[in-house]
């Protein structure tokens, strides 16, 4: 209970211009279905809601600890699937390392960069989770008159999961991933080359948002970037 009153403090400081800017985004998509990819404890969700999102969820988060908060957190949501695996390139089990807060976590190595900016993100432990691809799961989803959006939070690990989408990508109307300005995990892919990447598979840049900085020099080192299959 002290959990979500705290996510309720801090949800507040999420309701500014790039929030904002988000829901105009989902509505002009008309969007009811969201692939919330990466969920953790279920933040983003839980955000969208009180940002007045009311169409359907469906998370995914494969480390323990994590997805029982995300169980607690959506039990009281009919509207909101949980599933107990992460997505990547490949159906096989792998290992995750676990950062101190939890949300840094990553099937990649962190790079010092990440650390020196946020000591919290180091990683304490490795857990053996479960992987699907997003083309294996999706049609026990999928409605053929559902409109979609995707969002990725997967520290590094988008490109594998956009990977295993490479069927699914063409029902998807709106993707938001999380993008690294500077490597931050080992063999990530960079926010230049993602943008190539999603134009070759159709999406155009849409909105970006600031995401994680360094809190002593100010550098910007993630941003998300939300993309568009077609502009409106």
């Amino acid at each position: 209970m002290k959990f979500v009153k705290k996510v309720g403090v801090q949800m507040e400081k999420y309701f500014n211009a790039d929030l904002k800017r988000r829901i105009k985004i989902l509505n002009t998509y008309q969007i009811d279905t969201l692939f919330d990819i990466g969920a953790n404890v279920g933040r983003y969700a839980l955000i969208m809601r009180k940002a007045g999102y009311s169409g359907k969820i469906i998370s995914f988060e494969p480390m323990s600890a994590a997805f029982e908060q995300l169980k607690n957190n959506s039990k009281n949501d009919k509207n909101w699937i949980i599933n107990h695996y992460g997505l990547g390139n490949e159906n096989t089990e792998t290992e995750i390392n676990i950062s101190n807060n939890s949300y840094s976590s990553s099937i990649l190595n962190i790079m010092p960069t990440h650390v020196e900016s946020a000591p919290n993100s180091r990683y304490v432990a490795k857990e053996e989770i479960q992987l699907k691809t997003f083309d294996s799961v999706f049609k026990s989803f999928y409605k053929k008159e559902s409109r979609i959006m995707m969002k990725i939070d997967t520290q590094g690990f988008e490109k594998h999961v956009l990977e295993g989408a490479e069927n699914s990508l063409k029902d998807v109307e709106v993707l938001q991933l999380e993008m690294s300005l500077v490597p931050l995990y080992e063999n990530e892919m960079l926010y230049l080359d993602m943008i190539h990447y999603l134009s070759s598979k159709g999406f155009h840049l849409y909105s970006l948002e600031s995401g994680f900085s360094n809190p002593n020099t100010g550098q910007l080192l993630q941003a998300d970037g939300i993309f568009v299959r077609n502009i409106l």
